[in-house]
């Protein structure tokens, strides 16, 4: 592992001294306070609030229908849970597409709101107008290119993405507008590990991963998948790293067991 320095505070600065250093950027989402602070003690160096929460938090089969007011609320919580980490929200479905004014009063209510320090919005040249005005006015953004979760129902499936010449060819395009755009950061998804590196040598901002190999400047997960709480996603590029949907489970299944034979609470555990 190579640390070139101990950030008490991640900021945008942070994560370009890291790229420029040869550090790799750790992320993962969060959508509450709990899991939030016991992310941010562990020193992870970016909190996404995802629109994931659609998923994992509501239930729901895609990102779509998460909206702004729910991810204002999911951010404000992770951001009082945070000392060091820097907090990225998602822009949901539906409020930024198509209109830059719409784009900027959603990521200004983000900020206002719930107190995080950046926004991400996925696409390319497609958002290039919202993604200035935004960043005109101040606000931080993240890009994302790639599989673009927002737009499933366009493509009709999470498979990997720019396989093919032409859209290869469209995501160098992208992410040097991105980059020229303004964005401190991207990242990309589910694309091919050698196209991955080649995108992450052509610009100077960092570029993070989610299933696009290890040549990219760092990694991303849904903490929930990553602590094995979904076991139904078993995508290529997931690494669990405990078993929690097991060790819940059994804990509730002991919890269970002690309150129906009496063994909770026991004398030590009463008030006298």
């Amino acid at each position: 592992m190579k640390v070139t320095k101990k950030y008490t505070k991640i900021t945008t600065h942070s994560l370009q001294e890291m790229k420029q250093k040869g550090e790799k950027i750790a992320m993962l989402t969060a959508y509450d306070y709990s899991f939030a602070k016991l992310l941010d003690n562990a020193n992870i160096d970016i909190l996404l609030v995802g629109d994931s929460a659609s998923n994992v938090m509501a239930g729901h089969e895609t990102t779509l229908p998460i909206t702004l007011e729910e991810m204002i609320y999911h951010a404000k919580s992770v951001v009082k849970g945070v000392n060091r980490s820097l907090v990225v929200v998602d822009l949901p479905f539906g409020s930024y597409q198509g209109n830059s004014k719409k784009a900027l009063d959603s990521a200004i209510r983000i900020m206002k709101e719930s107190g995080a320090h950046a926004v991400k919005l996925e696409g390319g040249e497609e958002v290039e107008d919202s993604i200035k005005r935004i960043i005109d006015s101040g606000v931080p953004v993240m890009g994302h290119l790639g599989l673009t979760p927002q737009s499933i129902y366009k493509f009709g499936t999470y498979s990997v993405r720019a396989k093919n010449k032409e859209e290869a060819k469209k995501l160098k395009k992208d992410i040097i507008k991105l980059e020229k755009a303004g964005c401190f950061a991207i990242v990309l998804e589910k694309i091919p590990a050698q196209l991955a590196a080649e995108l992450t040598n052509s610009v100077k901002i960092p570029v993070i991963g989610i299933g696009a190999g290890s040549k990219v400047d760092g990694q991303v997960l849904v903490v929930h998948d990553m602590l094995g709480m979904n076991n139904e996603f078993n995508p290529r590029f997931l690494r669990r790293y405990t078993n929690l949907s097991e060790i819940i489970q059994n804990s509730v299944t002991n919890y269970i067991n002690d309150v129906k034979t009496e063994n909770f609470p026991n004398k030590e555990e009463e008030y006298k």
